[in-house]
């Protein structure tokens, strides 16, 4: 608001009240302060004056808070401080125009400095608002003391809201115990959401702070815990979200007997697991090594009609080569194929992982020429495992075709890769290594002290003279 603007809603007020108040007025909504402070206090004003001017409904709201802060803000200007009384009744107005964020603002425990159950007693004796206006405050307090950290502010002002008949706000209270799990005050969470549970016959308790609550007790490793507040918590029916938490953490933490436990009770809450709950367990199936229950859920997926991405035959391709089940990997890229799922470069990764760790090293080569064919480049993880392969076949020529394919790409093979080769042509072809170790030194690869590359590289102009 410009100062223009407010000068025009202030005519009723130049009229009602002395100058030096209606200066008072104007300068405490500019935004330049005043510099030079009178010697003596500002006597027009008065407290009775001040609570006149709050009230009035010819000063707009913004206008009487910002004057308000003006006051709190400049005590040496004025004889008096605003009391209690005259900052619940600044606090309630704003509140009446549904003005929360500026209540709360208001209502701060560093600018109203009183114990709540002072506070509390003020409001009650006040009769001059709303009831539903009166539990906006409450309401507000209790988030202002959880946004501050004082918890037990906020079970007071619980408890007195509930013996005083003062309506509670379920999403209020779910916010405070958000709070608290962000902040890692798991059992405070608990505890107050039993006071919610206690007390849910006023309507304080959902699906969403019984959620909060699963998620927090699971963040911190207490699965079972959490399964049995949902279990307990029979007034309230869980949800996939609730369900997800839980899952979740059992699969990271692979608590998989405590997992079957939590599927169980979805079955028995009649909770279907949705895209990503089946996300979470494929992926935590897979890394596992649990990978035929991983496929199971890749087709209840396609059975279900959800979308199975390529990432996740991917995980049960690698689970699968890495148990040593290639034919197992490769039957999955077929049925992936067969339903409609495009493989990628990473399915070609698995499968080829899975064949040279297998000694089935030509198949592997054979697979790089259908990987080009279908459009996908090779990346260092694929040469590494190429030439890992061929290493341990004892296809040394094919392992350093490989390389020069990788340097020609542009990828510089990892000392230890090119230890191992050189190693292996120094028993078989000296000539062969020391040209590995002038590619090596020249490429700024520091060899490993104690490996052949190194004695190379002190007889490299013995081996190549003539």
């Amino acid at each position: 608001m410009t100062i223009q603007s407010f000068l025009k809603t202030l005519k009723t007020t130049k009229r009602t009240y002395p100058s030096s108040i209606y200066n008072l007025l104007i300068s405490s909504s500019s935004t330049t302060q005043i510099h030079d402070s009178p010697e003596n206090p500002i006597s027009d004003l008065s407290l009775p004056t001040l609570r006149r001017i709050l009230s009035d409904p010819d000063i707009k709201s913004r206008k009487c808070v910002s004057f308000f802060q003006f006051i709190l803000e400049n005590p040496s200007l004025f004889s008096f401080q605003p009391d209690l009384r005259t900052h619940l009744s600044l606090s309630l107005r704003v509140l009446s125009e549904r003005k929360f964020s500026v209540a709360r603002e208001l209502l701060n425990p560093d600018i109203l400095r009183y114990p709540f159950h002072v506070i509390a007693s003020s409001v009650f004796d006040e009769c001059g608002f709303e009831t539903k206006v009166v539990a906006r405050l409450f309401n507000s307090m209790i988030m202002v003391y959880s946004d501050s950290g004082r918890y037990d502010e906020v079970v007071e002002v619980f408890e007195c809201m509930k013996n005083n008949e003062v309506k509670i706000d379920e999403k209020t209270l779910t916010l405070h115990l958000m709070n608290l799990r962000r902040s890692g005050e798991v059992e405070l969470a608990y505890d107050f959401f039993r006071l919610m549970v206690a007390a849910s016959e006023l309507g304080v308790v959902s699906v969403y702070s019984l959620t909060v609550v699963v998620s927090a007790l699971c963040c911190h490793g207490e699965i079972k815990r959490a399964r049995e507040l949902v279990e307990e918590v029979e007034i309230i029916k869980p949800n996939i979200v609730t369900f997800r938490a839980m899952i979740d953490c059992c699969v990271k933490r692979w608590k998989f007997e405590e997992l079957d436990l939590v599927l169980e009770l979805m079955e028995k809450e009649r909770v279907s697991l949705d895209l990503d709950a089946y996300k979470i367990l494929i992926e935590g199936f897979a890394s596992y090594g649990k990978v035929e229950d991983a496929e199971r859920l890749v087709l209840r997926m396609h059975d279900e009609k959800l979308k199975v991405e390529t990432y996740l035959y991917n995980l049960i391709i690698n689970g699968y080569s890495r148990l040593g089940l290639v034919e197992k990997a490769f039957e999955i890229q077929s049925g992936m194929s067969s339903r409609g799922v495009v493989s990628n470069k990473d399915t070609y990764w698995g499968l080829m992982n899975g064949l040279c760790k297998a000694g089935k090293v030509c198949e592997a080569m054979r697979l790089l020429s259908e990987l080009r064919v279908n459009g996908f480049e090779m990346d260092e993880a694929m040469y590494t495992t190429l030439i890992d392969g061929c290493y341990g076949a004892g296809m040394m020529d094919n392992a350093l075709e490989v390389v020069a394919e990788m340097v020609r790409e542009g990828f510089i093979p990892d000392g230890t890769l090119f230890e191992k080769l050189a190693d292996a042509l120094f028993e078989v072809n000296r000539e062969e290594a020391a040209m590995m170790t002038t590619f090596v030194v020249k490429s700024g690869i520091k060899p490993n002290s104690c490996s052949n590359v190194v004695k190379g590289e002190e007889d490299l102009s013995a081996v190549l003279a003539p």
